[in-house]
């Protein structure tokens, strides 16, 4: 079927008493006009599961259904998967950008959207639909990638570290607010970092320099229920479209302490 579809008109506009099928691209709606009643009657089964299914099932035959495809067309954005590999060197961070590595990720989108079902339920399957037929939206799984590997990261700094990182950046009380308070919120409910004593100075030093130990899978699931892909995906695309919007210096942030504690939590 065309790649070119007019994902606007099927998706952009509440559907009201018009023929649903008058709202989809002439392709599909000639396809599904053309469909002997057997098939027409497998269509209807599909469509009646994928209603009754839970988002995480949705997200599953999604996966099943779709992957394969959409990583020999993610594939083609070339330029895109250069410059995340790029960032992702210089973040120092090991993920490779692998056939396998972008399934995975394809996989984990649709469940991370499943996710924020719970936010916009109404949004879940527009979501996946815009990614399976738009162009534009396939391009941002590279972005999703990347803001993901750098949450990730952040997940496994210290507190100290965090503090660092903040300090780079241009406008540290909205990249406080974003990222590091809902990290540090998740290190703490999840009992990860469990501050004490936390207005004495050495004792909060420790919590400070303690390094989050987190497992490969808690870490995921730690990274999805904390961030939606919204946030997700333009923390992504605002360092691929801006070179500059993360300011980041591994020696520095990584490097030897200082006796520097300042923003209140």
């Amino acid at each position: 079927m065309d790649t070119h579809l007019d994902e606007d008109k099927l998706l952009s506009h509440p559907i009201g008493s018009e023929s649903m099928l008058s709202r989809l691209p002439p392709e599909a709606k000639r396809w599904a006009e053309s469909l002997p009643w057997i098939q027409r009657r497998y269509l209807l089964s599909l469509c009646h599961l994928m209603v009754a299914a839970t988002p995480e099932m949705r997200a599953e035959f999604l996966d099943d259904y779709t992957a394969d495809g959409l990583i020999s067309k993610v594939l083609e954005d070339r330029d895109t998967k250069q410059k995340v590999r790029d960032y992702l060197r210089e973040f120092r961070i090991d993920t490779e950008l692998t056939t396998a590595s972008l399934r995975s990720y394809i996989r984990q989108f649709y469940i991370h959207s499943a996710q924020d079902v719970r936010r916009q339920p109404d949004l879940y399957l527009e979501s996946a639909l815009r990614l399976v037929m738009s162009t534009e939206e396939r391009n941002n799984v590279f972005n999703y990638i990347l803001g993901f590997e750098l949450i990730k990261m952040m997940f496994r700094m210290t507190w100290y570290e965090h503090e660092k990182l903040y300090r780079l950046q241009r406008n540290q009380d909205e990249f406080i607010q974003t990222y590091i308070k809902p990290i540090q919120h998740a290190h703490r409910i999840n009992k990860i970092i469990v501050p004490r004593d936390e207005h004495l100075f050495f004792a909060r030093r420790d919590y400070y320099v303690q390094r989050p130990v987190i497992g490969d899978k808690k870490l995921v699931e730690l990274a999805i229920a904390t961030f939606t892909t919204e946030t997700t995906t333009n923390f992504g695309f605002s360092i691929i479209r801006h070179a500059h919007s993360l300011a980041f210096d591994y020696d520095y942030v990584f490097g030897a302490e200082q006796e520097i504690f300042s923003y209140s939590e």
